[in-house]
């Protein structure tokens, strides 16, 4: 019914900087928070960022300032611009959606497939 598809990611050095990008489709009537979470080996999996339909934006600690969420309503797409890369940000990044979906008519919390960010020393 819906799928989040991300791209994006890969192997940077420290300070780097990169991007991820995550597209729903299906059968979305409506999109209310989206956003990012990430999970390393061994570790839970935890919030990144996300960003509301209105485009407010929420940031775990220790990204603040070096990443930023946005998205495109109009394509149901969310991305996130990654500055200042540090080795502790490797983890496998997952996109996340609350989505209203046609049937069975009703709100439902998606995920993609996750996408590996790898930073080096």
């Amino acid at each position: 019914q819906v799928q989040l598809v991300e791209s994006g990611g890969g192997l940077v050095q420290a300070g780097g900087s990169l991007s991820l990008s995550c597209a729903a489709s299906g059968n979305i009537v409506s999109i209310d928070i989206m956003g990012w979470y990430r999970q390393a080996p061994g570790q839970q999996r935890d919030l990144v960022a996300t960003i509301t339909s209105g485009g407010m934006t929420n940031y775990a600690d220790s990204v603040k300032g070096r990443f930023t969420i946005s998205r495109d309503n109009s394509k149901n797409t969310v991305n996130l611009q990654m500055n200042s890369l540090k080795t502790e940000d490797t983890a496998v990044y997952y996109c996340y959606a609350n989505i209203y979906v046609r049937w069975p008519f009703s709100w439902g919390d998606y995920w993609g497939q996750g996408t590996q960010v790898t930073v080096s020393s």
